[in-house]
């Protein structure tokens, strides 16, 4: 809210500067985004009066003017502006005067000639001086503008326009009149209207007929009057709407403009010959079309408040008016609105039509219920006093049963001085409150407090603590280190945690952090009987955020997409979070997961290389490889680790496996489905999941720690002839079987499919070693282990020992 600075110290005018005031408000709960002055800095220029006019004789766009500045002589200025005139009193420019700067570039007046004609000055236009009045020309001062008068002090141009960000519950703020009793308690100052609060006597005797037939609109005034003068606005109303960044227009539409930015109350001003019959406030109709004033059709979807008369509605409530009943240039006679909605019913109502008003803006957030007649008396006593108007009736609707309540609360010192952690006077805390008019009583140890009208934001004890404090001022609280007890705890999960990421940052990945909300088009792809149907939100942020994930790869899919439209073709994302299982909330798990994606090139583009393995593609080991560093060395060393065809849908069917340690299966590796890539306009994606707690788990296993061996080492080599059906983790766990207690390690070390094979066979190389830690293994024993292999994989798999 942008607030101009002499219109809140005609409030009340603490003894600060500006700066100061902006530092109390700010430290108050009222944060001060922008300082600035109503003009930029220019020095030089004084209110001059034109005394003559003359035709330039060697241009016919110029003037050669004389100018009385109050110093003696008068000055000769050349002039081009349209406007000049005899008798008129403007800025004038003099010599040595500097003015805002133009295009970063410093402005300063000298003596000069025009076409051959000195010139000893420069009259100026409003923004010339930086306070453009909208006018092609000179900037016409008042008649009445001392002569030789700064025009910085004149027009007040080093007054300082505040712009302060309004927390939503602090709607009382959003008035000047907000403001101003925010720092006299600050600064322990009285607080009073600058104005006489009367109510106007009534010269006429019309009443505009009024019905209300809705709970949501407990008080209403209508007020009539008639041959209102709508003329411009008097200065101080002007000075003070372009200062709170709003365009005077008509005496009628600035004060209902001046009241709302001063008291905080929006009214409405009705054209009172375009509405037919009676006004009546209701609940839309379903279906019902209205015009706004800005000319937009909307049809109402029938839960709105609206003001209608016989012929339709004619305002939609608290937010905007409608066009057929606005007033303008020509409007004399007038109803004027000021009333209280209750919040509930215009919250929402104005972004659903693309709209945001000051009066939505303040009626979402709470006005003052006491506050429509202070505001309805104080616009009819502006309207009689500069537009002459006829005052008459007032219709009234009043619902005292509706109106807000505000019911005590109850705060005891003890609560007090515990959440501010400093004890502050009993009778310091009893000030503060009633300073902000709220009514409190002392009894024993306990406040019972009322909050005011205007306070919606205080409903519990904390409100009221935060209300003293904030007073009392947060920098009067000593600073001091809270007194606790350290609490040490078990953090190893977490840095098993912090492996498990490092891992993959080393094998170069990066982290992806995306919200637990995805895209219910992309969780379709992973319909699977491993998942339960996605659960869907009740209000969800976006409609691509409308289920909660049940894979961490409808996350991540969606980054790779971005990137990929970003050029970037070789991609390693991975990312930890919770996965959601379940269809409801009443059977939602949250498991821990851990996700990977991978695509692109084996290694990352080197330049002046002609090594044709750096632009190899990504593959299925490659995947495998990096899903390794994260799974403990001794459990793959050992054998335990192993992988089984996958029969998840959304991996392809050749290209998946399972990963198991024993009977436990802690996740899955593969390529995404083809399927799901081309319906995403995706390459050939890479995918892992794993349970996070699972690997946690295997990382606190206890090892067992043995001396190496001093004994030597066996090393056999055998070469098999199988089906291409046969799995090698099967041959591998039959040669851990059966190769006796001192098999070290076993691996495949070479596959070779090809022609001088028979159709449907592959041959695997397999590389074994034993030891022994107490004596030197014999050949007789290690024959005997290898004959057993032999014969496993004869009689288990129809295997072919080859030469």
């Amino acid at each position: 809210m942008k607030l101009n600075e002499n219109w809140l110290r005609r409030w009340v005018n603490p003894n600060l500067t500006a700066e100061q005031i902006g530092e109390q408000l700010t430290m108050a709960g009222l944060e001060l985004d922008d300082l600035t002055k109503v003009a930029r800095d220019f020095s030089g220029v004084v209110v001059g009066e034109v005394l003559t006019v003359e035709q330039h004789p060697d241009a016919d766009k110029l003037k050669v003017t004389t100018v009385n500045i109050g110093t003696g002589e008068p000055l000769q200025i050349v002039c081009g502006a349209p406007n000049v005139t005899v008798g008129v009193r403007v800025p004038v420019a003099t010599i040595g005067a500097e003015l805002p700067p133009i295009d970063d570039k410093p402005f300063k007046i000298k003596k000069g000639k025009l076409r051959g004609v000195e010139s000893h000055g420069m009259l100026c236009g409003g923004s010339e001086i930086d306070c453009d009045d909208g006018v092609d020309g000179l900037l016409i001062l008042p008649n009445d503008a001392p002569i030789g008068m700064d025009v910085r002090a004149y027009l007040n141009l080093d007054n300082h326009i505040f712009d302060i960000s309004i927390t939503p519950n602090r709607g009382d703020c959003f008035s000047v009149r907000g403001m101003a009793r925010e720092l006299a308690v600050l600064n322990d100052l009285p607080f009073n209207l600058p104005f006489d609060d009367k109510t106007p006597a009534k010269t006429g005797e019309i009443k505009q007929a009024l019905n209300v037939i809705t709970t949501d609109c407990p008080r209403y005034f209508a007020q009539v009057l008639t041959d209102v003068d709508n003329v411009s606005s008097p200065k101080f109303m002007a000075d003070a709407l372009n200062g709170s960044g709003i365009k005077p227009k008509n005496l009628l539409v600035d004060v209902t403009n001046f009241v709302l930015m001063e008291l905080g109350q929006p009214l409405h001003a009705f054209d009172k010959d375009k509405i037919v019959g009676q006004i009546t406030v209701r609940i839309a109709n379903k279906g019902e079309k209205f015009t706004l004033l800005n000319e937009d059709e909307i049809t109402l979807h029938g839960d709105e408040l609206v003001i209608a008369d016989d012929d339709g509605v004619i305002a939609l409530a608290g937010i905007m008016g409608g066009l057929r009943t606005a007033v303008s240039d020509t409007t004399k006679n007038v109803v004027i609105e000021s009333a209280f909605f209750k919040p509930t019913v215009i919250a929402g109502k104005a972004r659903r039509f693309g709209l945001h008003t000051d009066a939505s803006q303040r009626f979402e957030r709470g006005v003052d219920f006491e506050l429509p007649q202070l505001a309805l008396n104080r616009a009819v006593s502006l309207l009689e006093e500069f537009g002459n108007a006829t005052v008459h009736e007032i219709s009234v609707h009043d619902n005292a049963d509706e109106m807000p309540k505000r019911n005590p609360i109850s705060v005891s010192f003890d609560k007090i001085n515990s959440l501010l952690g400093v004890e502050i006077d009993k009778q310091t805390c009893i000030d503060i409150l009633q300073k902000l008019k709220i009514q409190t009583t002392e009894n024993s140890d306990t406040l019972t407090c009322t909050p005011p009208s205007h306070r919606y934001d205080i409903t519990i004890a904390e409100d009221l603590v935060e209300e003293i404090v904030r007073i009392y001022g947060y920098n009067n609280i000593a600073n001091h280190l809270p007194s606790f007890e350290a609490s040490l705890y078990d953090n190893s999960e977490q840095i098993v945690r912090d492996n498990l990421k490092q891992a993959l940052v080393n094998a170069g990945y990066f982290e992806a952090v995306s919200f637990s909300f995805s895209d219910g088009k992309i969780e379709k792809f992973f319909d699977n009987q491993a998942f339960a149907k996605p659960l869907a939100l009740t209000n969800p942020i976006s409609a691509d955020l409308a289920v909660m994930r049940r894979t961490l790869l409808s996350s991540l899919l969606p980054c790779v997409k971005y990137n990929l439209n970003r050029q970037q073709n070789r991609i390693r994302l991975f990312e930890t979070g919770l996965r959601f299982d379940g269809e409801t909330v009443e059977n939602l798990s949250q498991i821990e997961t851990l996700a990977i994606v991978a695509l692109g090139m084996q290694n990352p583009e080197q330049p002046f290389t002609f090594d044709t393995t750096v632009k190899a593609s990504m593959d299925f080991y490659d995947l495998k490889h990096d899903v390794e560093r994260v799974l403990p060395v001794q459990l793959l060393a050992s054998g335990q680790v192993r992988y089984e065809r996958s029969r998840l849908d959304f991996l392809h069917p050749g290209q998946g496996a399972d990963v198991f340690v024993g009977d436990k299966k802690i996740g899955y590796l593969g390529q995404l489905h083809p399927r799901i890539s081309q319906a995403l306009d995706l390459p050939t994606v890479w995918v892992a999941e794993f349970d996070v707690v699972a690997l946690i788990t295997l990382h606190h296993q206890q090892n067992a720690v043995t001396a190496p061996s001093k004994f030597p080492s066996v090393r056999r080599d055998m070469a098999v002839l199988v089906d291409k059906s046969v799995a090698v983790q099967d041959l591998l766990t039959d040669i851990r079987t059966h190769a006796g207690e001192h098999l070290k390690e076993v691996w495949l070390f070479d596959v070779y499919e090809g022609e001088r094979l028979p159709d449907g066979k592959k041959s695997l190389a397999f590389g074994m070693i034993w030891q022994d830690n107490e004596g030197t293994l014999s050949d007789e024993l290690i024959n005997t282990n290898f004959n057993a292999i032999v014969t496993a994989l004869i009689n288990q798999h129809k295997a072919v020992l080859r030469d």
